[in-house]
């Protein structure tokens, strides 16, 4: 999958990953797409040789916000996609769960995307893992 198709798809796949009535409450957040993780990151987040992130979030949780954020040039928070380790992942779900490559991409990047918006709306990682466990329960 090139770039360009993995953008394409997630800026499809941005609506149906955070449900509606949490959409108008994303602000100052800008989404970035990388190739993987950097060395800097790696090192950040004690990532093994083995290991790595499909997505990060960087900011100040929306729930941290007081009275004077956005006053004077506040940058905005970052999520950004990993797209090789994505590709990664869409291969471990073909095998997983079977589907299309390109039914496993959307899910693997809606997943992420829901993951680190969460993170964006003040979850921290265990909270995060549980909601992801209470979802992948439903039937």
């Amino acid at each position: 999958m090139t770039p360009e198709e993995f953008e394409r798809l997630v800026g499809e796949e941005f609506p149906n990953a955070i449900p509606s009535q949490f959409l108008h409450l994303i602000s100052n957040v800008a989404f970035l797409i990388e190739e993987q993780p950097d060395a800097e990151t790696r090192t950040e987040h004690g990532l093994s040789a083995k290991e790595t992130l499909l997505g990060l979030y960087r900011g100040i949780p929306f729930t941290a916000r007081g009275e004077g954020y956005g006053v004077g040039g506040t940058l905005p928070d970052t999520i950004t996609l990993y797209r090789l380790p994505l590709l990664e992942e869409t291969e471990r779900l073909v095998v997983k769960r079977g589907g299309t490559h390109e039914q496993c991409m959307r899910q693997a990047i809606r997943e992420t995307i829901w993951h680190e918006v969460a993170h964006h709306f003040g979850m921290d990682e265990r909270q995060v893992r549980h909601r992801e466990d209470e979802r992948n329960e439903l039937p």
